[in-house]
């Protein structure tokens, strides 16, 4: 087993959620009166601390606004939260890595609450020993999560696994010295995630899975 540890981003990666983050960012934009972001522009910021995100699609706002642009934010997600679906292969890639032993666990730039809402609604909590939330560690790209988890797990860099659909995942991977998958079918595409030379880049879910048979 070359890694011990492998570590999930959740929004785009395991779950099928990166449309609905960003019709959520429209709307609560346009509640506000901000200009709408483009697709593009707000799904550059997925997996980002929500904070962090909504000023980037709402540079112009003051700062004093940004709770109620966050409030409007989770309004609009949560109305679509409970009907988002894993990606198809999911639960059978976790359980083929939980029968070969590797520990599995999550860094999000999620919530804690909403990610503990998100795994009990998807019903795959069992599956993880660890998470860590951008509300109770410094958020992405900084290596924190992935620090924090191999502290507790008693890994090392060279024996933990990053997985993300985002280049701040894979920044964040960098920044704590740990290597790291890109997939491409979440928030960002390709071109995106190729400029960080992740181990593998994979389109689909069963490409990964296969990948992780193969080399984890």
């Amino acid at each position: 087993m070359r890694y011990e540890q492998i570590v999930f981003d959740w929004d785009g990666t395991l779950i099928d959620s990166a449309g609905a983050i960003v019709a959520a960012m429209q709307a609560a934009c346009r509640d506000l009166g901000q200009p709408e972001p483009t697709r593009e522009r707000a799904s550059h910021v997925i997996g980002l601390g929500l904070r962090d995100a909504l000023a980037i699609v709402a540079p112009d706002l003051p700062d004093s606004d940004y709770g109620r642009l966050v409030d409007r934010y989770r309004f609009h997600f949560l109305a679509r939260d409970a009907s988002l679906p894993l990606f198809g292969g999911v639960l059978e890639m976790l359980s083929d890595l939980e029968a070969n032993g590797h520990l599995l666990a999550i860094a999000t730039g999620k919530s804690h609450a909403g990610l503990q809402r998100a795994l009990e609604q998807t019903g795959i909590k069992r599956h993880f020993v660890a998470t860590r939330c951008a509300d109770r560690c410094a958020p992405k790209p900084a290596p924190d999560m992935l620090n924090e988890l191999m502290s507790e797990l008693s890994g090392r860099p060279e024996s933990t696994l990053m997985i993300g659909d985002t280049s701040h995942d894979l920044e964040m991977a960098a920044n704590a010295g740990v290597p790291a998958v890109a997939v491409s079918y979440g928030a960002h595409p390709r071109d995106k995630l190729e400029p960080f030379s992740p181990m593998a880049l994979v389109d689909r879910t069963e490409d990964l899975r296969q990948w992780l048979r193969a080399n984890a």
